[in-house]
């Protein structure tokens, strides 16, 4: 018995761009070459595969009597650069995502670009992909680890990435192996340490630092303080809350709408604790938006990136409420992240005896056990400390600083 009929679809590309369609085959113990046609007439990958597939069937009954043609040479595709390769590939991420083509989402779309940007393009802009070996890859490691801006995750993270776009490039042919593939690429990371602020004092000397910040912003536009609010008190990612436009929040009904999210289930609907309410009413009496507004935009209006939130208004604020903590003889907060909020508001939910369920549906969650356990840390347990917690997201403590906001002087 000859050998089973086999084959496959290859695409050609022209240098002009376009697209040629064929078939190669093993047919009555040959291998055999078919073109079909160009994608402007047509032509495209299912169609020609469906073709394959007809051809293969009618090899099997022996009645294929197709006319043989010469392969033809291919001409020799210019090896791209990991910059005009790695553009086209997140472009293909971005428009067709990972499910079901609907596309990335908002933020992950950013992240990507974000690690590719920041990051893999400034190393790898004009090496060759046929350059990016494992000594290469591991000298990007150790450069990223030297520079001391990301943490081992983050930096795997990317890692990650640049192994997505290589494996790309070997399923197009364009490589043989794929050089950023396995663990032994990677770092060493360990689970990182999930801080959160665990008193009353503590978030109001946060929201207090970004309030003063925000009097000292050009123009009187600041929104940090608010933007730490909602994250403290609605429990948002960092990208979630930088996604709000006016449309989403419903002052009168005292609720927010959560859209485009890390996972489907993370679409919410967020009940407004009242303080948060109150500092979200302040920030539409200063600008009077536009229903399509962000709430937390550039200057220019614009969506912001999670890098300028985080070094223009998070960080200039922590930093200023533990100068002033430890001017205070205060213990200083904790290393805290834009993320650390988000654990915060589930512990004050907690500690405010909210039922877990509640608190699991506030966070986005679909299960109540994981909330508590890696979001609900402890609130200090002293003498007072729920009344001042509730004092707090009840709006008794943020009042004044929201009158100063609105007509006192700019701090020098």
């Amino acid at each position: 018995m000859g050998r089973r009929a086999t084959g496959q679809v290859m695409e050609r590309r022209a240098a002009d761009g376009s697209i040629t369609f064929a078939l190669r085959f093993r047919a009555y113990g040959k291998r055999r070459f078919v073109a079909l046609g160009r994608a402007d007439a047509g032509w495209d990958h299912e169609r020609a595969q469906e073709e394959l597939q007809n051809v293969l069937a009618d090899v099997r009954r022996g009645i294929w009597m197709g006319r043989e043609e010469p392969e033809p040479v291919a001409e020799p595709r210019p090896e791209p650069t990991f910059r005009e390769f790695a553009s086209e590939w997140y472009e293909a991420r971005r428009l067709e995502g990972g499910h079901g083509g609907r596309g990335l989402s908002e933020s992950a779309s950013a992240n990507l670009r974000w690690q590719l940007t920041n990051h893999l393009l400034p190393f790898f802009h004009s090496v060759r992909l046929g350059q990016i070996t494992v000594e290469e890859v591991d000298r990007y490691r150790r450069a990223k680890l030297a520079e001391g801006c990301l943490s081992a995750g983050s930096i795997n993270k990317t890692l990650s990435t640049l192994a997505a776009v290589l494996e790309v490039a070997v399923e197009y042919g364009l490589l043989d192996r794929n050089a950023a593939k396995g663990r032994r690429r990677r770092l060493p990371a360990g689970r990182p340490a999930q801080t959160a602020i665990d008193s009353a004092a503590g978030i109001a000397a946060l929201l207090d630092a970004a309030g003063d910040l925000d009097r000292r912003a050009r123009y009187r536009r600041g929104h940090g303080r608010a933007l730490l609010a909602t994250l403290a008190f609605a429990g948002l990612r960092i990208s979630e809350a930088l996604g709000l436009r006016w449309r989403d929040v419903n002052l009168a009904a005292g609720r927010l709408t959560v859209r485009v999210t890390k996972t489907d289930a993370a679409d919410r609907t967020v009940n407004l604790l009242p303080a948060l309410r109150e500092e979200l009413a302040a920030l539409k009496a200063r600008r009077d938006p536009a229903p399509g507004d962000y709430l937390f935009p550039t200057v220019k209006g614009t969506h912001q990136s999670k890098d300028n939130a985080n070094h223009r208004i998070f960080r200039p604020a922590l930093a200023l409420a533990n100068d002033r903590r430890e001017a205070e003889a205060e213990e200083p907060l904790p290393r805290l992240t834009p993320h650390s909020l988000r654990r915060t508001f589930a512990s004050v939910l907690v500690a405010l005896g909210e039922d877990p369920a509640y608190v699991m549906a506030q966070m986005g969650h679909t299960d109540a056990k994981f909330t508590l356990s890696v979001y609900a840390k402890a609130m200090q347990r002293r003498d007072g400390e729920r009344e001042r917690l509730r004092a707090l997201v009840n709006g008794e403590a943020v009042a004044q600083d929201i009158a100063a906001d609105l007509v006192g002087p700019p701090v020098t």
